[in-house]
């Protein structure tokens, strides 16, 4: 993709500049799995490491058709009509058997994507578990580094393994639309206790009436969470809203604003910062041993020690041990 070093210097150059190609450029080099493209995005992410833009960086999930793409576009155009700069992180759910995803994004955000100061990428999950794709702090850490105010991570959807976003945003909303119990029930307790701000959606209309009903349930359910200590009174909580018809957006971004501010004062925000840095260290460590097993070697291994498993010649925990010490041996 980078024919050099130096190229890959100009275009960190010119990211730093917020030039909208070299910004699409540089994520579709991160996101890349060849191992050349690799060895430069590492480098890429290096030099820009010297920037020191700071985004807010918000996560959003929320059950089909709930209005992520609705509420993305409104509330975005709301903060780009403020002064803001709005870069949107969507991720696309990706076919288990083809590896394909749709990533239509652009196309159900058509008013935001106009945006002189709004930037939209869709990217796929790959089946990467977690909501997100594997790659989408590294693109977040560019889009910060292009002068974006506000990095929005819209997940692939809500599910018990999507709590991953955490460890990426410094707040995270999730979306529900109005419903009964079923919507309650739909919602699992892990993405609960990470919510910073519950919108319940669609309140606008017939649905009215429901909104405000689901609100009750939900503030009612946040409080028999436990009370975490990285939040100011009143934190979480549980609003209506309407994304359609623009309604109470201005009080989402004065409970976000109010609540980063809480949160940079008590010295939580930074010290998130750190600790989601130290994740992800980790979890490239776990990650780049698990792409060890793709090696035709290890490969090789695996299929003749399956075939000893199938037998009863080997117990599959011995097996398992064999391609471990295998693998330990190609890093030695």
């Amino acid at each position: 993709m980078m024919d050099s070093m130096e190229d890959i210097a100009e275009l960190a150059k010119s990211v730093m500049k917020a030039d909208r190609r070299a910004l699409s450029q540089a994520i579709t080099l991160i996101e890349s799995s060849r191992e050349d493209h690799r060895i430069q995005a590492l480098d890429l992410m290096d030099k820009l490491r010297s920037s020191d833009k700071k985004a807010i960086r918000v996560g959003l999930s929320g059950t089909p058709g709930v209005g992520k793409s609705t509420f993305i576009e409104s509330f975005g155009t709301y903060l780009t009509g403020m002064g803001l700069r709005v870069a949107v992180l969507a991720v696309d759910p990706s076919s288990i058997r083809s590896g394909g995803s749709i990533l239509g994004d652009k196309t159900r955000m058509e008013r935001l994507a106009r945006e002189p100061n709004a930037f939209i990428r869709p990217s796929p999950s790959r089946t990467h578990l977690g909501g997100v794709a594997r790659r989408s702090r590294e693109a977040v850490t560019i889009c910060e580094s292009a002068g974006f105010d506000i990095i929005f991570i819209e997940t692939v959807g809500v599910g018990q393994s999507e709590t991953i976003v955490s460890e990426i945003s410094d707040v995270f909303l999730l979306l529900i639309a109005p419903a009964g119990g079923d919507e309650l029930q739909g919602v699992k307790r892990g993405i609960m206790e990470i919510a910073d701000l519950i919108l319940v959606n669609k309140a606008d209309g017939d649905l009215k009436a429901a909104a405000s009903r689901t609100r009750s349930d939900y503030a009612s359910s946040l409080m028999l969470l436990r009370k975490r200590s990285h939040d100011p009174p009143g934190y979480p909580l549980a609003m209506t809203m309407s994304a359609l018809e623009e309604e109470r957006l201005s009080e989402v971004w004065n409970k976000i604003d109010c609540l980063i501010d809480w949160r940079k004062a008590d010295g939580y925000f930074y010290n998130n910062r750190i600790a989601q840095s130290r994740f992800w260290f980790k979890e490239e460590i776990r990650q780049g041993l698990l792409s060890m097993l793709d090696k035709q070697e290890i490969q090789e291994e695996i299929s003749l020690l399956m075939n000893m498993v199938d037998n009863g010649e080997v117990y599959p925990s011995a097996a398992a041990q064999k391609v471990i010490n295998k693998c330990i041996g190609e890093i030695e």
